[in-house]
């Protein structure tokens, strides 16, 4: 790494467990903390999330203040268990109908800037097992005791069951073998980052307004380049969660994410003169085995991307849910 950020790496790099919520209770003199759940069919993890955020830091310490589910498109009963669990629920599709919907995560984190109401967002994906509020704390310690810092990522071990074995630390593969390489070859100021893909982060919504939104599996790189060219590297900073247990994908699955990925690159290297602009839609061809011969099957991937949410402007909260 280079000098300047092995000096970040150094003074930028925390461990969640340190932060104390009573403490970061007294430190938010007014701001509020709003948390946000983009889910898509994840009733079989929701409920305990949503559960663990209110009880210990809604309920037993004041930190949070709102604790909203983006529900994209459901067809199980995610709103229903996330609800029950005391989680206020918006849909993705109902948030700035005007806007139409685009399918994809980074719709709802960008969606969820319209109806929020905190100061500061959190993020945290809604398929994790095994989950400790001590999450939540982690994210806000560094932005609630440092006003120079204004995002904040999250990193950990990934575990990978491949169905014979756990791999502790096996499952980033497609920040491994995709994104690393790309931000240490065209923004090595990133090169500290450990997760530069996780899906929990924190920031303040003076920032994340200000930033487009990838609406697919582009949107953390995305957001991490944003980031970085809108506060600089002194404007961020990393957490140690510990581990983070989740679904884990297939590698056709992964594939399709990292077109994404790297569909998402393209543009910013296109925004800084560097490349060509990348084509609305591409066709990934995959194989699949079949008996004694491999058929192809080929995806239409694109990525879209939303603007600033500055640009769009908000609606309000009414009565404990949204229309």
């Amino acid at each position: 790494m280079r000098a300047e950020v092995q000096d970040w790496y150094s003074a930028r790099s925390f461990q969640g467990s340190v932060f104390d919520r009573w403490d970061l209770v007294a430190r938010k003199q007014g701001q509020r903390v709003s948390v946000v759940l983009p889910a898509k069919n994840e009733s079989a993890t929701i409920g305990a999330i949503v559960t663990a955020l209110r009880a210990e830091l809604m309920e037993e310490v004041p930190l949070l203040d709102e604790l909203i589910v983006i529900d994209s498109n459901s067809t199980d009963d995610t709103s229903a268990v996330a609800a029950n669990a005391g989680a206020l629920i918006a849909h993705q599709d109902q948030i700035l109908p005007d806007a139409g919907c685009i399918p994809g995560k980074g719709e709802a984190l960008w969606k969820s800037l319209a109806i929020a109401s905190g100061d500061i967002i959190v993020f945290i994906d809604a398929d994790l097992h095994g989950f400790e509020a001590q999450f939540a704390v982690g994210l806000l310690g560094p932005l609630l005791t440092d006003p120079r810092i204004h995002f904040v990522k999250s990193y950990y071990d990934r575990p990978l069951d491949n169905g014979v074995r756990v791999m502790p630390a096996g499952g980033g593969r497609v920040t491994e073998l995709v994104a690393r390489p790309l931000l240490n070859l065209f923004w090595p100021q990133l090169a500290g980052v450990v997760q530069p893909l996780s899906g929990e982060y924190a920031a303040r919504r003076s920032l994340l307004e200000c930033i487009p939104f990838v609406s697919g599996y582009g949107v953390e790189i995305g957001m991490l380049i944003d980031v970085l060219e809108t506060v600089g590297l002194g404007g961020m900073a990393q957490v140690d969660l510990g581990e983070r247990r989740h679904r884990n994908s297939t590698d056709g699955e992964l594939a399709r994410m990292a077109m994404q990925i790297q569909l998402t690159v393209q543009s910013r290297l296109h925004r800084r003169g560097l490349a060509q602009a990348a084509p609305p839609t591409v066709e990934l061809t995959q194989f699949l085995r079949d008996g004694e011969h491999y058929i192809g099957d080929s995806t239409v991937i694109g990525v879209s991307e939303r603007p600033p949410m500055l640009e769009i402007g908000q609606h309000s909260f009414t009565t404990g849910k949204w229309a």
